[in-house]
């Protein structure tokens, strides 16, 4: 009896006594993460943001009625907001990567590793549509960094931590699971993402964070969640690691604005009965509805009623998996796109690139001889579209800074001017010259969100 007893307690005892290291089956994930995460997170940073905002005082300021009514107006101010959030070094000389949200447009950033080490960091590239920024951490060398991993072959049920700085709190980590793929929909701010869903809890402060694997590897870039109480509910969202990848080698590249390859079209995804109706085996993909004719699918043979099925392999039904395999394969290079038409399959590809900035913006800030100085305008053309995200048949003049006055008067950026005192405006030039001379009374006729609208005021 003893020696079965000792026996127990020798088998019991034997994983205390093993080597340190990532667990490599379910028995040894049973004991904990400990090896994993001392493997991992000395490449998880806090960082620590500040950044200079305007905001105005009115005395209206709590009143139910006036102070809708009224904002915008008072004494502007500068005012020093301080914010937190996460990180992920990718690179032993210090590149990193957090959110835009976290660091975009910050005056100064301060990056805190887990052994309490400190780096001034400047942000040299960026991208808010994506909501991603990469770091260069100033005299850093011999970092410690986590491998990117190729995010399509992420699997649903996966093991996952997560690392970042919830709340300020210090470094945190949270483990669960991948609990869904190829998410898209909404995102912070002005993001449209492309997300790896995960159940790992994530809070306010892991922006920035990381998202690995049981092997160490980064396959994510924790962004946001879904919740109603501002904390976790078990529904987190990280962008993947193959865009990330793509803003490294931009950055490396000397690149200080990200460059995205541009559709130029219009879709809308395929269901069961669209799919009966046009002889699809299936529901899926996207259906073309328009086409610039500056896009690269419209060069390559694309027209509208067809279907869009796959990209560089990957099945596509939503118009931002289309945006995101774009993004992944990078300007210059072609995609292989599988595409429905008249009944049959074909395979075409698409070479990528940047929507074109031609014809010229011939931008124009109005002056003191215009009823409404300060204002920027900007001629609508392919980048323009792209830049404001403007419906593809946009026509007119883009209001690209609407200044103090515009905004009085109900002028909001990327609204498109498209008459004034009811004449037709086709350009910039066109656009100051009919500004000039009005008089007391002015009409603007404006397209903003795809809705046609006027704006009618008292100078």
């Amino acid at each position: 009896m003893i020696r079965m007893a000792l026996l127990i307690l020798l088998t019991l005892a034997a994983p205390l006594a093993a080597e340190t290291r990532v667990p490599a089956n379910q028995a040894e994930i049973s004991l904990g993460f400990a090896p994993l995460v001392k493997e991992a997170a000395p490449a998880v940073a806090n960082i620590y943001v500040k950044r200079v905002v305007q905001t105005r005082s009115s005395p209206f300021q709590g009143d139910p009625f006036f102070e809708d009514l009224f904002r915008g107006t008072g004494k502007p101010r500068l005012r020093v907001q301080n914010s937190l959030g996460s990180g992920v070094i990718l690179t032993a000389d210090g590149y990193a990567v957090s959110n835009y949200h976290v660091v975009g447009e910050a005056t100064d950033i301060r990056v805190v590793l887990n052994d309490r080490r400190e780096f001034a960091a400047k942000v040299v590239l960026a991208d808010q549509e994506s909501d991603l920024a990469l770091l260069q951490l100033e005299g850093a060398s011999n970092m410690p960094f986590l491998k990117l991993r190729d995010s399509d072959n992420v699997e649903v049920g996966e093991l996952v931590l997560a690392i970042g700085n919830p709340f300020g709190v210090g470094q945190t980590v949270s483990s669960g699971i991948v609990s869904g793929l190829a998410r898209s929909g909404g995102a912070v701010g002005s993001a449209r993402g492309y997300f790896i869903q995960t159940d790992a809890p994530i809070n306010p402060g892991n922006s920035g964070g990381a998202l690995i694997d049981i092997n160490g590897a980064l396959i994510g870039v924790n962004t946001r969640i879904v919740s109603r109480s501002g904390g976790s509910n078990g529904i987190g969202f990280a962008i993947p690691s193959k865009l990330v990848s793509q803003f490294l080698e931009q950055a490396k590249a000397g690149k200080t604005k990200y460059e995205r390859p541009w559709a130029g079209i219009n879709g809308q995804p395929v269901d069961a009965d669209m799919a009966e109706s046009i002889g699809l085996m299936r529901s899926g993909g996207i259906m073309i509805s328009d086409l610039h004719r500056e896009s690269p699918f419209f060069k390559a043979g694309f027209k509208a009623g067809e279907v869009i099925l796959a990209v560089d392999g990957e099945p596509v039904n939503t118009p931002s998996e289309i945006i995101f395999r774009m993004g992944v394969a990078g300007i210059g290079n072609q995609s292989q796109v599988l595409v429905f038409s008249e009944g049959e399959t074909d395979t075409r590809n698409v070479r990528l690139a940047a929507a074109p900035d031609v014809p010229e913006r011939a931008e124009v800030r109005t002056d003191k001889e215009t009823p409404l100085p300060g204002i920027l305008l900007s001629n609508v053309n392919p980048a323009v579209l792209a830049e404001f995200s403007l419906p593809l048949g946009a026509n007119g003049v883009v209001v690209a800074d609407p200044g103090p006055l515009g905004v009085r008067v109900g002028l909001r950026l990327g609204d498109v001017i498209t008459q004034i005192n009811g004449e037709r405006v086709s350009d910039t030039a066109e656009a100051l010259r009919r500004l000039r001379k009005s008089g007391r009374w002015m009409s603007l006729g404006l397209e903003r969100a795809g809705q046609g609208l006027q704006l009618k005021f008292r100078l």
